[in-house]
């Protein structure tokens, strides 16, 4: 076991290290089996976090993000945390002035997660297989730059399908039978 775990934090400085050699502007720690954001990353990306414009965190087993991570990544444009643990997030995701997409599949939303009503330049949220039963229409109503939502596989109610349905200028997604197309 403790050669596995070996080998996964090598893996993490591997990759961490190529992003900041090569000064690309995203970081995959998809499958990397992280619990948390390594504290000891955001030290060693230091010089180039602002050019850091994507980010996958999918497939691991993080319960939650910190405002720490969404503060130290503030020119994020792609989050991708697919396939965690996650029901919530941070109310420092409001800060993200340039976040266009977000995948938080497969994880354990029993809500829709608010703080994402609030930025402005958000095209594509992806929510498909949580536990989300409550949607807040009215402020979906409101994000204008908003271009596709996915709540496939979600319990979300008969009720709200009937409210969404007139109220959204995007495309929304809620199952493989049923599509709602851009008004």
């Amino acid at each position: 076991m403790q050669k596995r775990m070996g080998e996964a934090v090598a893996r993490v400085a591997r990759k961490v290290n190529d992003t900041v050699e090569n000064k690309t502007d995203s970081l995959d720690l998809a499958n990397c089996k992280l619990m948390t954001f390594p504290v000891g990353i955001y030290k060693a990306m230091r010089s180039v976090t602002e050019g850091i414009h994507r980010i996958s965190l999918a497939n691991n087993e993080l319960k939650s993000l910190t405002g720490r991570f969404i503060n130290t990544f503030s020119q994020l444009r792609e989050l991708n945390l697919a396939g965690n643990y996650l029901h919530r997030l941070p109310e420092e995701v409001t800060s993200l002035l340039h976040l266009r997409a977000i995948d938080l599949s497969r994880n354990r939303f029993r809500r829709f997660p608010e703080p994402l009503a609030a930025v402005a330049t958000l095209e594509t949220i992806n929510l498909e297989e949580n536990e989300i039963t409550e949607v807040p229409v009215d402020k979906l109503a409101s994000m204008t730059a908003l271009r596709s939502l996915n709540l496939q596989a979600n319990p979300v109610g008969p009720d709200v399908r009937l409210l969404v349905r007139p109220l959204v200028p995007f495309d929304l997604l809620l199952s493989p039978e049923e599509h709602v197309p851009k008004a």
